[in-house]
């Protein structure tokens, strides 16, 4: 009997993408299925996990700082070989880092991520990837861009930005600013602050596609040292093999914490569906809210969705689906 694949994101903030794999997975072995535990990300949080996971390696510790210049120990990955490195921007650049009354995304520096990337290449990394979603910042890669030169730069290595975003740099302020803390106001002046950042920057960021993740921080740093911006969430199903897993598959289970109009926009669980639905395998979601309406669904092709927001919930949701599955 094939395989149910169970693919979902992380639930932000309260579980992990392997936490809510295994849950649903339980459910379906409940009733006969066999489970295909496949996590994934798509460039924000629990990036690290799933592609530590999936490739080996070392988690490691840096010295960095937070988003408001505090000091911390932060994480990041040596994957496989040790000559790849990943660093996540939540890490020492993200929003969960700051009380709720601390948010300041004028003040909010990406100086941490910035160290962190530097951290990785005195590791002898050659490639750094940096999952660029959920940070608390709207520098434009400001911060960043500073602290790595001030370690001499990337040198010969690769930077490759995972977005989570296709949201161009001029855009980061007025689409992301209000939800780390900006006022109308705010808005505006974050927005003047990236075009002048732009504007003295070796090339100009704006415009580009997926040039306004983490804040513009894919954008800074595309244009201060070259780095390749691609999708989180298709770099990560690649990492994974979920195409081949997926082909050989009775159906294809995704979720993530929210599903709405951004699961649309380069989310991991809008990945999953998109390939699915290219492949005739028929995809289902369970998720910790619905927030899309028909017609979304029908541009992700999901067979069904299903809201679940605890392990328990998810094993039943899974149990329930299983037994869908045997209909006619």
């Amino acid at each position: 009997m094939p395989p149910v694949v169970v693919s979902p994101d992380s639930f932000k903030g309260t579980l992990g993408a392997a936490e809510v794999a295994e849950a649903i997975a339980a459910g379906l072995e409940e009733v006969g299925w066999r489970a295909d535990r496949c996590p994934v990300a798509d460039g924000g949080e629990g990036t690290l996990e799933v592609l530590r996971e999936a490739l080996g390696g070392a988690v490691l510790e840096a010295d960095a700082h937070d988003p408001l210049g505090r000091s911390l120990r932060a994480r990041f990955a040596l994957l496989g070989d040790g000559r790849t490195a990943l660093v996540e921007a939540v890490a020492a650049s993200g929003l969960g880092l700051l009380a709720k009354g601390e948010r300041d995304p004028e003040a909010a520096s990406t100086a941490g991520t910035g160290e962190l990337i530097a951290a990785a290449l005195a590791a002898d990394a050659r490639e750094v990837l940096v999952a660029a979603g959920g940070s608390a910042t709207t520098d434009g890669g400001a911060g960043a861009i500073a602290a790595l030169r001030e370690a001499g730069g990337p040198g010969g290595a690769r930077l490759t930005v995972l977005c989570d975003v296709r949201t161009t740099f001029e855009r980061a302020a007025a689409v992301y600013g209000p939800q780390k803390g900006a006022d109308p106001a705010a808005v505006r002046r974050l927005a003047r602050r990236l075009d002048e950042l732009a504007r003295d920057l070796p090339r100009d960021p704006r415009g580009m596609p997926m040039g306004g993740a983490a804040g513009g921080l894919s954008g800074g740093l595309w244009a201060a040292f070259g780095a390749h911006l691609v999708s989180g969430a298709a770099y990560v199903l690649d990492a994974v093999g979920f195409d081949a897993r997926m082909l050989g598959a009775r159906a294809v289970v995704t979720g993530e914490g929210r599903l709405d109009e951004q699961t649309l926009a380069g989310k991991a669980a809008g990945e999953v569906a998109v390939r699915c639905r290219q492949h005739g395998v028929p995809c289902h979601a369970i998720v910790g809210r619905r927030a899309i309406d028909a017609f979304q669904q029908r541009m992700l092709d999901l067979s069904s969705i299903d809201e679940a927001g605890d392990p328990a919930e998810l094993r039943a949701a899974g149990r329930r689906l299983g037994e869908r599955l045997r209909s006619p």
